[in-house]
């Protein structure tokens, strides 16, 4: 059994578990966990890119330098909880900052389901240059081609666009919250990102920030 067919039982069993115990638990405890059918479906999206993700990751080159793991630990913990603040509704945030519409469910939907697709496309560019921490691998390369030719983090751009796809679903406050903790934490990986890869590549990387965006155009 390969690496990834065993993730993958791993969690088909935790999800058999988790749907075991919920049986067992009142249903008052669980309605802040109750979602719309716009919601489980962006759920789906997001588990599918999950999975994705993880078989894609045996693809990563061995390290050269790398950011301290407390840093890498910190950027986790931000990003699964405002993963979590994203999908399920949070007590005093629950109004609504947008009308509930079909039409703005579809279409955060497709907006996620297309940045997912970005996500896929700048990993594959990526190759075994990708890791999910700030690091330099061996024999690391400046990937200039596909989406990297116009913006330098296609990834990280691709992942707030899946969060404004899943907000717009929601279209409660909790989701726009989760998207500014997201941001944040993602514009703190970028200075990290950055300032490696300048000491890495140094006149070469100062001409590729010239003529390039950091996330999609105009948001940096």
């Amino acid at each position: 059994m390969t690496k990834s067919t065993k993730s993958l039982v791993r969690m088909g069993l935790a999800g058999i578990a988790a749907a075991l115990l919920v049986r067992h638990i009142p249903p008052g405890v669980l309605a802040p966990l109750e979602l719309s059918v716009g919601m489980k479906l962006s759920l789906v999206l997001w588990l599918l890119f999950s999975v994705y993700w993880s078989i894609a990751a045996k693809d990563s080159a061995a390290t050269k330098t790398s950011e301290p793991v407390w840093s890498r630990q910190l950027h986790l913990i931000l990003v699964n909880g405002a993963l979590l603040l994203l999908v399920f509704s949070v007590p005093g945030l629950t109004r609504r900052f947008l009308p509930s519409s079909r039409f703005l469910v579809a279409t955060g939907l497709m907006i996620q389901a297309v940045f997912i697709l970005l996500a896929v496309w700048a990993r594959q560019r990526l190759g075994s240059n990708w890791s999910g921490e700030v690091r330099i691998a061996a024999e690391h390369q400046l990937v200039r081609s596909g989406p990297y030719r116009f913006i330098r983090h296609p990834i990280y751009t691709a992942v707030l666009g899946m969060y404004c796809g899943t907000a717009l679903v929601s279209g409660e406050i909790h989701a726009p919250v989760a998207l500014v903790m997201v941001t944040l934490t993602y514009w703190r990986k970028i200075r990290l990102e950055e300032r490696a890869l300048g000491d890495t590549f140094g006149a070469e990387y100062d001409a590729y920030r010239r003529d390039t965006w950091a996330l999609v155009p105009p948001l940096y």
